[in-house]
């Protein structure tokens, strides 16, 4: 799918006091530098509008929060939405998620979130898809030992995908799943949608999820 190009997004983004410029020279010490606590400290990888990072921000103030999105125009609406408000747990950066061992060091993540990523859908791009399992090493780097990858998609093909990297993946095993989180009382409880998920759940997709850890 081609992204319309906002102009003037650009501007906004590098000079947005939630986004975080030059991210790479925080590798290690995002926590003490940027937040200027010891938190925990949670991404999303591929936020989109902002609305499910947002919404938890508000929720958990002793939790850290760091939304990734790859395109300026995207990242725009976000912080059109949260500029005039004071989170002051949650940051924005804007970069491809390939190149995230630049970008945070090792163990500092406490939790990912995936959430309605790409599928990617041709064969021959699946290691780009974010459940592949060349990202799921590069999770392995990043995350803390006890954290874990929550993920979510109404793509039932990505969702066959990611349950079998995962299941294949030497490192790696299911929490939880299911292939309809808002009729799974369990794995629903909590739950904050997204806008995709709130879009695809009214139109009667359901909505899957899985749990993944080491």
């Amino acid at each position: 799918m081609r992204l319309r190009n906002i102009p003037g997004a650009d501007e906004v983004v590098a000079n947005s006091s939630y986004v975080i410029d030059n991210p790479a020279q925080f590798k290690g010490i995002f926590k003490s530098e940027i937040f200027k606590n010891n938190n925990p400290l949670y991404i999303e990888i591929g936020m989109g509008k902002g609305q499910f990072i947002t919404t938890l921000a508000k929720q958990n103030p002793n939790i850290n929060y760091i939304g990734i999105e790859r395109y300026t125009s995207v990242l725009l609406r976000a912080i059109q939405k949260v500029e005039e408000e004071d989170i002051p747990n949650l940051r924005f950066i804007c970069f491809d998620a390939a190149d995230i061992l630049d970008i945070f060091a090792c163990r500092e993540v406490d939790k990912i979130y995936l959430n309605f990523s790409d599928p990617w859908p041709k064969d021959r791009h699946s290691k780009r898809r974010l459940t592949s399992s060349t990202f799921l090493n590069r999770y392995n780097t990043i995350l803390a030992l006890d954290g874990n990858i929550e993920f979510k998609t109404d793509n039932k093909d990505l969702f066959d995908f990611s349950v079998e990297e995962i299941n294949n993946h030497p490192l790696w095993h299911l929490d939880g799943v299911t292939y309809d989180l808002h009729n799974d009382s369990t794995m629903n409880e909590g739950n904050v949608m997204t806008e995709y998920e709130e879009k695809f759940s009214s139109q009667g997709n359901p909505i899957c999820k899985l749990v993944a850890s080491r």
